[in-house]
């Protein structure tokens, strides 16, 4: 009977197998940027982390020093969930939040009373925004990205800053 014992116990632990989830070896980190602006005379350099293949988490560096934009300055991170049939490429959305300093910009008004133009000097502003995006993104077997996105937020805080803001562009990459 201990034989018997002995001999099942052993063949259960040959004929056992593993629950362990298979994982797929990919490449996670991915470097762009952002062309659309680049063409406009502005600058944004995006950094991503692909959490599996499904997702990821990144964040935005833009800047500017023209007077064209009303945004000189934001840092925005944000969160994608992929839903293409290759790894994090395909159809994505994305909620993100956005720090956005600059200027509202100057403009003129016309004073009746005095019959002239008058120059209204813009605010700074510093503010936090709250949005989300769509896309597509595209990759290559070496390792190229190709991306377009759109997104629209709202400013939170600071009255001075625009309610609104948008964030999008044509961009181009490497992951690695």
């Amino acid at each position: 009977m201990k034989k018997l014992f002995i001999l099942i116990c052993l063949s259960s632990f040959i004929s056992g197998f593993s629950q362990e989830k298979e994982t797929i070896d990919f490449k996670r980190n991915e470097l762009k940027g952002n062309v659309l602006f680049l063409v406009l005379g502005a600058g944004e350099i995006t950094y991503e982390r692909l959490i599996n293949e499904d997702s990821g988490l990144g964040v935005s560096l833009f800047f500017v020093k023209e007077d064209d934009f009303d945004t000189e300055f934001s840092l925005t991170p944000y969160y994608r969930s992929y839903f293409g049939k290759k790894t994090a490429a395909g159809f994505f959305v994305e909620g993100f939040g956005m720090i956005n300093s600059g200027n509202t910009g100057s403009y003129s008004e016309y004073d009746s009373v005095n019959q002239g133009y008058y120059t209204v000097e813009g605010k700074n502003f510093t503010d936090i925004a709250l949005g989300f995006g769509l896309g597509a993104k595209w990759t290559q077997k070496r390792g190229f990205v190709f991306e377009i996105n759109a997104g629209i937020g709202r400013n939170l805080f600071n009255s001075n800053s625009p309610e609104v803001v948008g964030r999008g562009g044509i961009t181009l990459g490497y992951r690695f």
